[in-house]
């Protein structure tokens, strides 16, 4: 069976379709069979991101290792049985089709919660969490006192991913691999990142996550997006020379996919 990984939280602005695009991408050129699922049916950013690949790699005429896409199938509410969700049958329908060709699915989350959403969280092998450096995303995981120091209760978000793994283990399944990436990482503000370093160690051992570094801000990101590229893709479109900055992003990467720590993955890139 595919390895399914869930890129998750219900906050916008967190960088999860700029992490799910590259960690597919990554997977993809590094020979694993990936296919994706974008949750956001109103926004579609993954979706669009590989629409815009698509798009840019036809005009060039150029072949990179793309993931293998495909949207939501619509269902016959009217055939489903008292009960049944139509949401529950257009993703676990959407898994099928992917499934039989692919390593890993890679699902892209809305930052909100929908029914979607939830349902993807049980399906999670891997779940990552983005996350900005800053307590006001801290938030969307626990809820803290003043001080930013006492842990008052985790957060609805983390009660979810509970639910999810009861569910799991329920049903005989292995357990959620839980990694909370920290992203948009800034030079400044030394004291805010040592405190919510030291909040989310704390918090990892009573909820039980891990964490993993993410991107720094970086203006690459917004340059890439409209051409469907990746950091990993520069060279092939052109770019001789990488710049320090872009370089460092490509560590970046690098090592979030080493933390991660999918089966059967060696970074070879």
């Amino acid at each position: 069976m595919a390895h399914i990984i869930v890129v998750g939280n219900e906050k916008g602005g967190a960088g999860k379709s700029t992490v799910s695009m590259h960690l597919a991408t990554a997977l993809a050129r590094m020979g694993h069979k990936i296919g994706t699922l974008d949750l956001d049916l109103r926004q579609k950013s993954l979706g669009r991101y590989i629409d815009n690949r698509r798009r840019f790699l036809e005009a060039e005429g150029l072949s990179l290792a793309t993931p293998a896409h495909v949207d939501l199938p619509e269902i016959d509410a009217t055939a489903l049985e008292p009960g049944e969700n139509p949401s529950d049958h257009r993703l676990s329908a959407a898994v099928a089709a992917l499934e039989p060709d692919s390593d890993f699915i890679l699902i892209d989350c809305p930052g909100s919660h929908t029914r979607l959403s939830q349902v993807a969280h049980s399906l999670a092998d891997t779940l990552v969490t983005p996350l900005n450096d800053s307590f006001v995303d801290f938030d969307l995981l626990a809820r803290i006192d003043t001080d930013g120091e006492a842990i008052l209760g985790p957060s609805v978000y983390s009660e979810m991913v509970w639910n999810a793994r009861q569910l799991r283990s329920q049903a005989g399944l292995p357990p959620i691999d839980w990694i909370v990436v920290r992203n948009r990482l800034g030079a400044q503000a030394m004291v805010n990142k040592q405190k919510m370093e030291s909040a989310l160690d704390r918090l990892s051992r009573r909820i039980g996550f891990r964490t993993a570094p993410g991107f720094n801000e970086r203006v690459i990101f917004r340059e890439l997006f409209p051409r469907g590229l990746t950091l990993l893709d520069l060279r092939d479109v052109g770019v001789e020379r990488l710049n320090i900055s872009n370089v460092a992003a490509r560590q970046e990467l690098r090592d979030l996919v080493r933390a991660l720590d999918l089966p059967g993955v060696e970074v070879s890139f």
